[in-house]
């Protein structure tokens, strides 16, 4: 178990620096270059999984928590709210990555066509009624979390080291399970569209690509590149996703955590914070270069010294 910690730990310090350094990269390039509006979804993206890392363990935010004199309780709504604030946003922040991605990619004689002039004003306007739905949408499980009291009478489902759930209405519990999923199935469904629609025109591309040109590896155009990057956060989503959905419905339904299954599901739930970014940081060569550049004039004041 504690082997299990220690894999949780080192993936959580691995998110984090990895998050925070894309951060740094996609503000350097918003302030000081020409930025993209994906630049901009990217950036609050990478601020959301630093924060959705932070709140989803046993360490981190409640440790730095038992230091200041609040109630436990009030501890546990706070850090539980805002991880599960941070888990919609995720969800709804990558499903706009890609029905972005699949309307500026989109050839002009598609439906999609007619958004792309006014992309960046509908945009700013998902983020806003993003932010608002999913502040007020995990609003209702601030009644149901609070500080883990060691009673076995209480009936409390542990979900942290100092949190738990309390019991609630069978009725209840089966319509929060519903909407949850109804809302997560239907983005995840639409990630799943817009990603099959990437591939048919990255294929189409491809074969007019072979046709025009002789040559065997033509040189991927910045649109290929970020679609394909897309593409691949998508499917780690995707796949991370159902995992941790098996285990949420499986644990709310039978009402129990095995302390083995609450560390794995936590891995699976920091697995996509986690590979984002480097799927990001490895994928763009604007970073590339910004770290070639950094790593030219390191080399270069060492070797003056």
């Amino acid at each position: 178990m504690s082997s299990l910690k220690n894999v949780l730990l080192f993936q959580a310090g691995l998110g984090i620096l990895a998050n925070i350094f894309l951060m740094f990269s996609y503000t350097f390039i918003i302030l000081v270059h020409k930025s993209k509006i994906m630049d901009l979804i990217s950036c609050q993206l990478t601020l959301i999984h630093i924060v959705l890392v932070l709140t989803g363990g046993d360490f981190w935010l409640m440790d730095v928590f038992e230091s200041l004199s609040i109630e436990n309780d009030l501890k546990c709504k706070a850090t539980f709210y805002i991880h599960r604030v941070m888990r919609g946003l995720s969800i709804c922040i990558t499903c706009l990555l890609s029905v972005f991605q699949a309307v500026t990619i989109s050839p002009s004689t598609s439906l999609l066509a007619k958004f792309k002039h006014n992309l960046k004003k509908y945009i700013i306007r998902a983020f806003f009624y993003i932010w608002i739905l999913n502040l007020s949408f995990s609003s209702n499980l601030l009644f149901y979390v609070g500080a883990f009291i060691n009673v076995s009478e209480t009936n409390q489902m542990k979900v942290t080291k100092y949190c738990s759930l309390f019991p609630m209405n069978s009725i209840i519990r089966a319509l929060i399970l519903i909407v949850t999923s109804s809302r997560d199935v239907f983005l995840v469904g639409v990630m799943l569209t817009t990603s099959g629609y990437m591939v048919i025109i990255l294929f189409r591309h491809q074969k007019q690509c072979k046709h025009l040109h002789s040559l065997s590896h033509p040189r991927a155009s910045p649109e290929k590149r970020a679609t394909q990057t897309i593409l691949m956060i998508v499917f780690v989503f995707v796949v991370m996703y159902w995992v941790d959905f098996v285990f949420s419905s499986t644990a709310v339904l039978l009402w129990m955590y095995h302390p083995v299954i609450l560390t794995l599901q936590k891995f699976v739930m920091n697995a996509y914070p986690t590979i984002t970014p480097l799927v990001q940081i490895s994928s763009d060569n604007r970073i590339i270069n910004m770290l070639a550049n950094l790593w030219f004039k390191c080399h270069k004041i060492f070797k003056k010294g």
